[in-house]
C-alpha cells in the first residue's frame, strides 16, 4: 500500500465521518496502526499493550472521527494526540492503587505535573502546526526521522530518494523549524 497524503487522511477521515465508512477506515488502520503501535513501544509499552493501545485508538477514531477539525492541524496529529491521551489514561489506570502510605505522597509535585502536561500539550500543538506548515517532502522526512526513528540512509531508501536529497531536505526543514520553535525554549 502505498504511503498516503495528507491531504488523502483528510479525505478518509471526512468519509468515515460523513458515511462510517468501512474501506476508509481499513486504509486509515493500515496506515496508522503500525504507527502507532511503534510509538508506543518506543514510549516504554510492552508489544501487548501497545496492540491493546492502537486498538482503542483507532476505534476512538471510528467513533469521534466527526470532531476531527481540519484546522486545528493534521489528521496524523489528531490520532497522534488520541494515543498519547490513551497511553497516559492507560498509565493512570494501573497506577490508581490504594496508597498504603500517605505520608510519603508528594502532593505538591502533582500539582506542577499538571503544569508540565499543559506546557507539554501547548507546545506538541505548536510544533504539530509549524509541521504542518512545512512542504510535503520535508515534513514526511522529518516525520520519518522522529516518529518512525528512521535513519537518513532509511529515509532515502524508502522514499526512493538519493541521500543527498534527503539530507538537503532535512536540513531545509531544520532551519525552517528553528525559527518557528525558538519560542518555545
Amino acid at each position: 500500500m502505498p504511503d498516503l497524503t495528507m491531504e488523502d487522511h483528510r479525505m478518509l477521515i471526512a468519509r468515515v465521518a460523513s458515511h462510517h465508512d468501512r474501506d476508509a477506515f481499513q486504509s486509515l488502520f493500515l496506515h496508522f496502526g503500525p504507527r502507532v503501535k511503534s510509538v508506543m513501544v518506543k514510549a516504554g509499552a510492552d508489544p501487548d499493550l501497545a496492540e491493546d493501545l492502537v486498538q482503542d485508538v483507532m476505534m476512538t477514531v471510528w467513533r469521534k472521527a466527526g470532531l476531527y477539525a481540519p484546522e486545528r492541524g493534521a489528521v496524523s496529529t489528531w490520532v497522534y494526540t488520541i494515543a498519547r491521551n490513551a497511553r497516559v489514561d492507560r498509565l493512570r489506570r494501573a497506577s490508581s492503587q490504594p496508597y498504603r502510605d500517605l505520608e510519603g505522597l508528594d502532593l505538591a509535585s502533582e500539582d506542577a505535573d499538571g503544569e508540565d502536561e499543559a506546557f507539554a500539550s501547548q507546545r506538541a500543538e505548536h510544533v504539530a502546526k509549524v509541521l504542518d506548515e512545512l512542504p510535503d517532502e520535508q515534513r514526511r522526512i522529518i516525520e520519518y526521522a522522529f516518529i518512525h526513528d528512521m535513519a537518513q540512509s532509511e529515509i532515502a531508501a524508502k522514499l526512493d530518494l538519493p541521500l543527498g536529497t534527503v539530507k538537503s531536505r532535512m536540513r531545509l526543514a531544520y532551519m525552517k523549524l528553528k525559527g518557528k520553535l525558538e519560542v518555545l525554549k
